[in-house]
């Protein structure tokens, strides 16, 4: 075994003119994250534990999309969507739909660990988790005034938009700025056909192997501002955002559709398990030969301790430490 790791991220798809303090508030949180993974891992914590442990860290922080800042429905509301999995035996836990839960991560947990199901949805996730005694707060705790903002912009764009971390402009540049959200999408991207605005997902997501070798992983998000109420995209979605198994465990973020159309966290494992590839050959090939055009980056680690990521957006926050006193954090 080559030790324990870990790896971690905020999103991908960047904006090359996200402003620097905004850059290094990404840092800090991810950093902080790292820091109380590595410790854990430090002191015995199987990887599972882990994982939800560093992902309920970015939810409650509202700089990255998931938890506390997670985007708006149409309707200004949010509905976030967390899973998990432990690649010892591959149980696996998922939620969509919560609109009270302040952890969904660790619902996803006791959905895998406490109930005979792997996933539960809206109602039925909500009344499990009061079942379970798990905290709970108004929808309004979630929402944070420069998303309601930016949903604004959205709604007059007529646009999903992605890239919502960015400042938004003052009251007089916002007709604006919602001309170039709008403008962004003639001839630009598309997803399943239809147009949106700037790339930029922040779904959040943690990968680790414990000093035993055994690999997890977590993803968390609150999905894609100014969505249809009811959308689930990858994150919950084993297989697709999520993944873990004996040979690694992997967090996928960007264009949910293509995600999900490609299966790309089982695909990483499965090039490793059925092609022989090593991990970060596994990443390389997946991101050029499964997401046909779609924008995507994961977060990859193996059993023997091995760390990978890609991605083919311009840049992805992410964030790795090993157990040999390695640790980086980097956007672009």
């Amino acid at each position: 075994m080559g030790g324990w790791a870990i790896a971690v991220h905020g999103g991908a798809g960047v904006d090359p003119k996200l402003p620097e303090e905004r850059q290094e508030e990404a840092r800090r949180v991810l950093r902080r994250c790292l820091g109380v993974g590595a410790a854990g891992l430090r002191a015995g914590r199987p990887a599972v534990d882990v994982v939800e442990m560093v992902v309920r860290e970015l939810e409650t922080d509202p700089v990255f999309n998931s938890g506390r800042g997670s985007a708006l429905t149409q309707e200004g509301t949010v509905e976030m969507e967390a899973s998990i999995m432990d690649g010892r035996g591959r149980r696996c836990g998922a939620v969509s739909g919560l609109t009270t839960v302040k952890n969904p991560v660790s619902l996803a947990r006791l959905v895998m660990d406490r109930s005979p199901h792997s996933y539960l949805a809206f109602h039925g996730a909500e009344d499990f988790a009061r079942e379970q005694g798990v905290e709970v707060v108004d929808n309004s705790y979630f929402i944070t005034d420069e998303n309601v903002r930016m949903l604004k912009l959205a709604k007059e764009a007529n646009s999903i938009v992605y890239d919502y971390r960015v400042p938004v402009p003052s009251a007089d540049t916002c007709s604006a700025s919602a001309g170039l959200v709008g403008a962004t999408t003639d001839g630009g991207m598309q997803m399943n056909g239809l147009p949106i605005s700037i790339y930029a997902p922040e779904t959040v997501g943690c990968v680790a192997v414990d000093s035993g070798g055994w690999c997890a992983a977590a993803t968390s998000t609150g999905g894609l501002m100014n969505k249809m109420s009811g959308r689930i995209g990858d994150s919950p979605l084993i297989g697709s955002g999520t993944y873990a198994c004996g040979a690694c465990a992997v967090s996928c973020t960007g264009e949910g559709e293509a995600i999900i159309r490609s299966t790309l966290a089982r695909d990483v494992a499965a090039l490793m398990e059925y092609k022989g590839l090593g991990l970060q050959e596994a990443v390389d090939y997946a991101l050029k030969e499964r997401l046909d055009e779609g924008k995507a980056g994961l977060i990859a680690v193996s059993r023997n301790g091995e760390v990978a990521n890609g991605f083919n957006t311009v840049g992805m926050f992410r964030g790795c430490a090993t157990e040999d006193g390695f640790m980086d954090v980097a956007i672009w």
